[in-house]
């Protein structure tokens, strides 16, 4: 998952809303948003190659979701990031005992943002960070860097969830989301990918031949606990495979 912009908002009538885009290369074998057979009470998409999940539900409220960190100088991970979401999410510890425990092993993974909710609360872990920090209610973004790191494609997704937020409908976070403009050249960030590169990875969706947006995900929690996700798979040059919409 390389973007994510969402809502936190305590005690309103949707606490959490959440957009967010998939990168990844295309030949990478991937399962759409589903319930997992092997665990009934969890609702994402699956990595086939690792097995792990980049965004997902679980029972009692969870959800989690995952960036990784732009960096072509890190050294190769021993483990996948994938698993750490799928851990939370197919797991009973709480947020504080499951993070204290991927704190502790995040040196085994490449660079990573990871998000973790229930109903009361919401937290974020950078692998480069030396703590977890549980987020105040606002709008935020996360890409390949920093929590809300102000790249082009960031600011326009946020500038986009923010507009939406009076009556935030899945086909409206979905529209943000395919949004394929890249940034002008001098407005992009340098992080050691070269500026083909950099280009290409600037807008929100992103399409080629081999690496672009494989999943759009619109999620909207409502304060009784009910929730609605709705994904769009995406094949090369941004070809549109299918859709699949959950309501929990």
């Amino acid at each position: 998952m390389c973007l994510i912009v969402f809502a936190w908002r305590p005690g309103h009538a949707q606490p959490l809303i959440v957009a967010a885009n998939r990168d990844e290369f295309y030949a990478r074998p991937s399962l759409p948003l589903a319930q997992w057979p092997e665990s009934p009470h969890v609702h994402a998409g699956r990595d086939l190659e690792a097995g792990g999940t980049w965004l997902g539900l679980g029972a009692n409220g969870r959800f989690a979701a995952l960036t990784n960190i732009r960096d072509p100088h890190q050294p190769p991970a021993r483990r996948s990031r994938g698993e750490l979401v799928a851990g939370f999410l197919t797991g009973n510890l709480s947020i504080d005992d499951y993070l204290s425990d991927v704190v502790a092993r995040s040196p085994e993974y490449a660079g990573f943002n990871l998000l973790l909710g229930n109903a009361n609360e919401l937290w974020h872990f950078n692998a480069r960070s030396s703590e977890p920090v549980m987020l105040q209610p606002g709008i935020y973004g996360l890409s390949n860097a920093a929590l809300d790191t102000p790249w082009p494609k960031l600011l326009k997704a946020k500038a986009a969830l923010s507009a939406v937020l009076d009556d935030p409908q899945p086909k409206q976070l979905l529209a943000l989301l395919g949004d394929a403009q890249t940034a002008p050249f001098a407005e992009l960030p340098d992080t050691g990918v070269g500026l083909a590169t950099e280009s290409l990875l600037s807008s929100v969706f992103i399409a080629s031949q081999s690496y672009g947006t494989r999943a759009s995900t619109a999620l909207i929690v409502q304060a009784d606990g009910t929730r609605r996700m709705v994904e769009r798979s995406f094949g090369p040059y941004g070809g549109h495979l299918g859709e699949v919409e959950i309501n929990l």
